[in-house]
């Protein structure tokens, strides 16, 4: 196994583990007020919506993105199975004390009402769908075709629009390419070349790449810091190519902007993760990360 497959997931861990204690927290004054430059994992004390979690534990996409690495796998091989997932991913929220946003909230009611995995999704355009797809890396980490179709089914379960679906498409494509020695962005590039239907995410990849020569903070501000694709999406292209060769500062930076840190954080440290490993990671962020054992103990 590319040892870089390893590195991309545990980066993505760790980025959703590092929002945590900011997640949502959109003033960005009041990051620096409690914390200056925060440059370690702390306990959600601004964060109102995680209040019941601890330092080091995830955010509700980390939660839901360690459902799908456990879900692949099984008693009889290591794939992914949408049905399985759902199961798994069903039984988190039967008796979860995080938060469930809007999307999880309608998918389950649409599940209560009868649908199947393939229709249950909510029509929502919220890049944490699409950021959960990390795991799927160590199935189909050099068969894109089947990245692609597992990526977009285990995305539209909970967020069936045609925007998050295509962002589950565009960070398979991408990943797998960085995965096999392409620059982060050339394989944007390369990708929405093979999504050409894609016209609306294409624009906003534009506007990250476009963006990478200005301040991180103003530069996220202007495109959004919420979690819709309108401003994360290109928010976290922003990231990953200014920070292409430093994963460290790219996940500082990430959450100093502030509003939906996890979601962008995951990917980019996912794509990053690809390229170059964790090697510049602090060990203390991996000692910190509560489920740091647990994940490598899943993927080996």
């Amino acid at each position: 196994m590319n040892p870089n497959i390893k590195d991309a997931i545990l980066a993505a861990f760790v980025a959703d583990a590092l929002s945590l204690g900011v997640h949502w927290v959109y003033n960005t004054s009041e990051i620096d007020a409690k914390y200056g430059r925060l440059e370690n994992m702390v306990k959600p004390e601004l964060a109102p919506y995680h209040t019941s979690k601890d330092k080091g534990e995830f955010t509700h996409y980390g939660d839901q993105m360690m459902v799908l690495l456990e879900s692949l796998v099984h008693g009889s091989g290591f794939d992914f199975d949408l049905n399985r997932f759902s199961q798994a991913w069903r039984n988190l929220f039967s008796a979860y004390d995080g938060y469930m946003d809007q999307a999880s909230k309608e998918t389950l009611a649409n599940f209560k009402a009868g649908s199947q995995p393939e229709t249950s999704g909510a029509i929502s355009m919220d890049l944490g769908g699409a950021a959960r797809i990390v795991p799927l890396i160590l199935c189909y980490g050099d068969d894109i075709d089947a990245f692609v179709k597992a990526a977009r089914a285990q995305t539209a379960m909970t967020h069936n629009s045609a925007q998050a679906i295509e962002c589950a498409e565009l960070f398979a494509r991408v990943s797998a390419m960085v995965l096999n020695g392409a620059k982060p962005i050339k394989a944007f590039e390369r990708a929405l070349e093979k999504m050409p239907e894609a016209q609306k995410i294409q624009a906003l990849v534009q506007t990250g790449l476009e963006s990478r020569s200005q301040d991180t903070r103003k530069a996220i501000a202007r495109m959004g810091q919420m979690c819709a694709i309108e401003g994360a999406l290109p928010a976290t292209i922003h990231l990953i190519a200014k920070y292409e060769n430093n994963l460290k500062e790219a996940l500082i930076e990430n959450i100093m902007a502030g509003g939906d840190s996890s979601a962008r954080g995951i990917l980019t440290g996912f794509v990053l993760g690809c390229y170059k490993g964790i090697d510049t990671l602090p060990k203390q962020w991996l000692a910190d990360m509560t489920a740091h054992e647990k994940i490598l103990g899943l993927i080996h």
